[in-house]
């Protein structure tokens, strides 16, 4: 592993014994979690708007399967973000969260400490710029994985995470990635059918993400009494590469994973990624929108030479359009037909859930991290493509691609991106930018 790398696993060392040392004595009994067992424990990592929600899909599951599932911890980087979520959840899920004062955990080290407090699931929503640490401590503490996506905003989190995978499937650990369109009836019958021929032969896939607004936002000036740099990008962690990953990474990874998973003929989706890809991109909103861009065009070029056309956006008063369309020998259409299977739920966001939770009490096998991590770096080769201008090799982007993370994770730390005199921080210029 590249150095930048020993730099986030020694943050992970040493955060896991620290976080071991303070919740020692949090720790509620139980048992490993198995068949049989009444009841499912869990812990929220990462509580804003999505983990919010995540949370709230997982206890939803109790009435869909019957098996009871508790809330029993909180993390967050912020105090006022855990509590938040927990106020919310309290109101809807009385009965199902238990969560004291003592186990809800604040800090950059708070994740630790909740996958310590004797929990069978970890929920995990944070920005993704801290998933592959977050998702490697929990699988090393054998427990099972929700993860939202993307799953790692560069080529360092990428290689983590795909060992990572290895050791959860050495553990038998079930993970569940939140693609949630591979739980949506329409999307498995249309990718189905698809793989049995009904397009005929694959000529290209279109896949859009094209909207008026996302997590990017105008940071205006930094008020003179906010001096903690980390802490701001840490706040607002949608306009910060090294945390969202860009539009085409945090977003746009649901259509890319659609054309990946469409690709996957034989079911291996570590095969199924593009091998190169070019393309172009920029920014066309003023204001102060971190180092990100709010518009990409990809060209990615599969093994067999099938082209993937990838678009996302971001500006108002511009088309929008989310949808993945496939044109074939005999046909084009949309990946998402309708119809599909019977599921235990139609919602999507729900079902993830309970593909998730049923695996755990039946023990059967299920990593969806394989695919998670695979497109998320699909993703990633997008963006490099995209900032430089160049034609970005996957085999080189995987080895090569750069670390985004700061050097060291810590409140008093600086990120690598830093504002200039006027405030405003740089963002990447094609022609000048190096993808490695």
């Amino acid at each position: 592993m590249a150095a930048k790398m020993r730099s986030r696993r020694e943050f992970l060392k040493t955060a896991a014994a620290a976080g071991a040392a303070a919740t020692s004595a949090l720790a509620i009994s139980r048992s490993v979690h198995a068949a049989g067992s009444d009841e499912l424990k869990f812990a929220l990592i990462g509580c804003g708007g999505r983990g919010t929600g995540a949370a709230a899909d997982c206890m939803t599951v109790q009435k869909i399967l019957g098996h009871k599932i508790r809330l029993v911890a909180v993390a967050d980087a912020f105090e006022d973000r855990a509590n938040g979520a927990l106020r919310h959840l309290q109101k809807e899920f009385a009965k199902q969260v238990d969560v004291p004062p003592e186990r809800v955990f604040s800090g950059l080290d708070a994740y630790q400490k909740a996958i310590d407090c004797g929990v069978d699931l970890v929920v995990m929503a944070s920005p993704p710029g801290f998933r592959p640490a977050q998702y490697a401590a929990a699988v090393k503490a054998g427990k099972h994985v929700f993860m939202e996506k993307p799953c790692c905003t560069d080529a360092p989190g990428f290689r983590w995470l795909m060992e990572t995978n290895e050791l959860a499937d050495k553990k038998n650990l079930k993970v569940v990635v939140g693609l949630q369109r591979h739980h949506e009836a329409g999307y498995i019958r249309g990718v189905q059918e698809i793989h049995e021929g009904k397009l005929g032969d694959i000529m290209f896939i279109r896949v859009f993400w094209n909207g008026l607004g996302g997590g990017g936002r105008d940071l205006g000036k930094r008020p003179p009494d906010d001096p903690n740099e980390m802490a701001f990008q840490i706040r607002n962690w949608g306009c910060f590469r090294w945390l969202y990953g860009d539009n085409i990474v945090e977003q746009h990874v649901h259509n890319i994973d659609i054309a990946n998973w469409v690709m996957a003929k034989d079911g291996d989706p570590k095969k199924a990624h593009p091998i190169e890809a070019n393309g172009m991109g920029g920014r066309c909103n003023r204001g102060n929108y971190g180092d990100i861009f709010d518009h990409h065009f990809v060209e990615f070029t599969y093994a067999d030479g099938t082209k993937m056309f990838s678009q996302s956006r971001h500006i108002p008063g511009t088309w929008d359009q989310v949808t993945e369309i496939v044109h074939g020998t005999k046909g084009t259409r949309p990946v998402n037909v309708g119809g599909g299977p019977k599921l235990e739920s139609s919602n999507p966001y729900h079902q993830e859930h309970v593909a998730l939770i049923k695996a755990i009490l039946n023990d059967t096998k299920l990593n969806e991290g394989w695919y998670g991590a695979v497109s998320s770096m699909t993703a990633v080769l997008g963006r490099m493509a995209t900032y430089s201008g160049l034609v970005v090799k996957w085999d080189e982007a995987v080895a090569k691609g750069p670390d985004e993370a700061p050097e060291r994770l810590a409140w008093d730390a600086k990120p690598r991106s830093l504002p200039g005199p006027d405030g405003f921080y740089p963002f990447p210029m094609p022609g000048i930018y190096k993808p490695y």
